[in-house]
C-alpha cells in the first residue's frame, strides 16, 4: 500500500491512477495523517461496499427514507439497520414530543 501526500495528488496522479489499476490500495495524507483511501473499483467494491457506504450517509443526511437506502444497499432492511448500528447512525430519530407518544402507546 502506498501513500501520497494531498501534494502528491496534483504531481504524481498518474502514480496514484497505476496504483488503482493494479488492483491496490493507496493512503492519501495531509500532513502526515491518513485522510482518506483510494481504493480500486471492481465489482466486488462497487456490489459490496460503496452502495452501503454511500447509502448509510444518503439515509445519515436524510436525503433517502430507511427502506429507499437498504434498496440503494442491496441489502435487507434488517440487515441495513444492523448496519447503521455499527456505525453510529441511529435508524428511528424521535422528537420530544413523538417519544412521549410511543411510551403512551406502550403502556396503555
Amino acid at each position: 500500500m502506498e501513500t501520497f501526500s494531498i501534494r502528491d495528488l496534483r504531481e504524481r496522479t498518474g502514480d496514484l491512477e497505476r496504483t488503482a489499476e493494479s488492483g491496490h490500495l493507496s493512503i492519501v495524507a495531509k500532513h502526515g495523517h491518513p485522510l482518506f483511501v483510494a481504493a480500486p473499483l471492481d465489482e466486488h467494491v462497487l456490489s459490496q461496499w460503496i452502495n452501503v457506504a454511500l447509502a448509510c450517509r444518503m439515509f445519515a443526511d436524510k436525503v433517502l427514507s430507511l427502506g429507499k437506502a437498504a434498496r440503494m444497499a442491496n441489502i435487507p432492511v434488517e440487515c441495513f439497520i444492523e448496519r447503521l448500528g455499527e456505525m453510529g447512525i441511529p435508524a428511528v430519530v424521535y422528537t420530544d414530543e413523538e417519544f412521549d407518544q410511543e411510551l403512551k402507546v406502550l403502556a396503555s
